[in-house]
Formats: structure tokens, sequence, C-alpha cells
């Protein structure tokens, strides 16, 4: 199983925004920054879970895969598979797509505390635009 921990953040809403993903898998640690523009947190969150699939896509093909997030709202529209909210759905839709490749996609809502590796990738990648 490959355990993958997502960050989003953005500095101002929207402002410059960026991704943080942390995967262990096999024993080994993988640690990636993307810098986003200028998002909301919201979309940058959606973003570092769809940065992740793509990752996991090339690297892990056919694993089962855990994710772990510390935004309920992307956690919560993943899980029910719905959203009202316009902006998100084309990000639900390409994140359904993705993890459809994989036998098992499992996602849950971590406390902050828990996802601090992400989130330093994250603000990472925001100082790098």
């Amino acid at each position: 199983m490959i355990i993958v921990y997502t960050d989003g953040a953005s500095s101002g809403n929207p402002g410059w925004s960026g991704a943080g993903v942390y995967i262990q898998a096999g024993g080994n640690n993988y640690e990636y920054s993307f810098p986003l523009g200028m998002l909301s947190n919201h979309e940058a969150e959606f973003h570092a879970i769809i940065k992740a699939l793509e990752i996991c896509k090339e690297s892990f093909p056919n694993e089962i895969l855990s994710f772990r997030s510390d935004s309920k709202v992307v956690v919560d529209v993943i899980e029910k598979d719905v959203t009202k909210n316009k902006l998100f759905l084309p990000l639900l839709e390409v994140i359904r797509d993705n993890y459809s490749a994989f036998p098992y996609f499992f996602i849950k809502w971590i406390p902050e505390k828990q996802n601090h590796h992400a989130d330093v990738l994250a603000r990472k990648a925001i100082r790098l635009q």
C-alpha cells in the first residue's frame, strides 16, 4: 500500500499557491513541491491530490492508494463524489478519472499536525514562484 499525504497552501485567498506531496512507499519517502500560480486555498488542495495521483500513476501503477489530507472540504467532496461548487466539479472529475486507474483508492481526513511534511512542501512551492 502506498501512503500519500497531500496539502495545498495559498498566500492570500486567492493568492500564490503551492501543492505538497509526501509519499511513503516500500520503505522509501518521496517529496514533491509544485508551484500552482494564483488559486484559492481549496483549489490548491484539490490540485495537490491531482498532482499526487499523477505521480502515483507514473511511479506506482496498480498499487493500493491511501491518501491523507487535512482539508475536510476536499475529503468530503471526494468521499461523497459530488459537489455543487462549479469550481470544484471539474477538479473532482479529474480526480475521479485518475483514481479509477487503481484497484483501490482511499482518502481520509487527518488533523493539520499530522500533515506537517506535506504542509512544508506546499509552502516551499509558494516560495518557488
